[in-house]
């Protein structure tokens, strides 16, 4: 029997089905209407054990929903912070961010990481080589910051994810497109500085985009928070459910 694995982000809710620590079909959902969303997976096929990662929290009257079309339910949010700090996270890690951790522990194992996920934010977290925990650093994602220069500079237009940029720039699209873009590039490349022993781990939406942006070696996994949360929840039904 599969699991069903739920991940529910800033901007979009992204789910699979997984076998074990493998993953199956994936599917990806933008809209208001989640709940209707993860209760139309689960009416086509009923999982072994649901499991949700959510970078806000789950309300009871959602919780309730979700229980009833799984009764088997494993919470991963910021109010059920107890299996993630199993794992030697923080409480204050979201899911998302612990679960993509969980998996590049598993896939470089011994290995000290540096994952950074693109997202609505970009997140920065380091990992050493006995797969602990050693901090990370948060800041505006790409699409945010195009937005942020539109909302709250004066007469500055909104730009789209530009397929190459300038630089320096040499208009004022293309000053905007190079400074988004440049400014998160000159990040990664310092990050990587401080950490050259690292292995670079690139996720979410953007990875691609910005690895196709870097000369050093990068690993993506687009479906890293998803692969994580396959094994954190394969090790549930080991442990509470097989």
């Amino acid at each position: 029997m599969s699991n069903l694995l739920v991940e529910i982000g800033n901007t979009a809710v992204k789910a699979a089905w997984s076998d074990g620590t493998v993953l199956g079909k994936t599917f990806r959902y933008q809209g208001e209407r989640v709940m209707d969303f993860i209760t139309a997976l689960t009416a086509r096929q009923a999982p072994l054990v649901m499991a949700v990662v959510s970078v806000r929290n789950i309300t009871p009257e959602e919780k309730s929903v979700l229980e009833a079309a799984c009764p088997n339910l494993l919470l991963l949010d910021t109010s059920h912070p107890e299996l993630l700090e199993s794992y030697g996270f923080p409480g204050y890690l979201t899911g998302d961010r612990a679960s993509s951790l969980v998996a590049a522990r598993y896939l470089f194992k011994d290995k000290a990481c540096t994952v950074f996920d693109f997202g609505t934010t970009l997140t920065v977290d380091f990992m050493d080589e006995k797969g602990s925990y050693r901090g990370g650093n948060i800041s505006l994602g790409c699409r945010t910051r195009f937005k942020a220069v539109n909302r709250y500079s004066r007469a500055l237009p909104l730009v789209n994810m530009p397929s190459g940029t300038r630089f320096p720039g040499d208009s004022l699209q293309s000053s905007i497109e190079s400074g988004v873009i440049s400014g998160i590039k000159f990040e990664i490349e310092g990050y990587m500085r401080s950490n050259p022993e690292n292995v670079v781990i690139f996720t979410g939406g953007d990875a691609i985009y910005f690895a196709s942006q870097m000369k050093n070696p990068i690993f993506v996994v687009c479906n890293l928070g998803l692969m994580g949360l396959a094994i954190i929840t394969d090790e549930y039904v080991r442990k509470n459910i097989a």
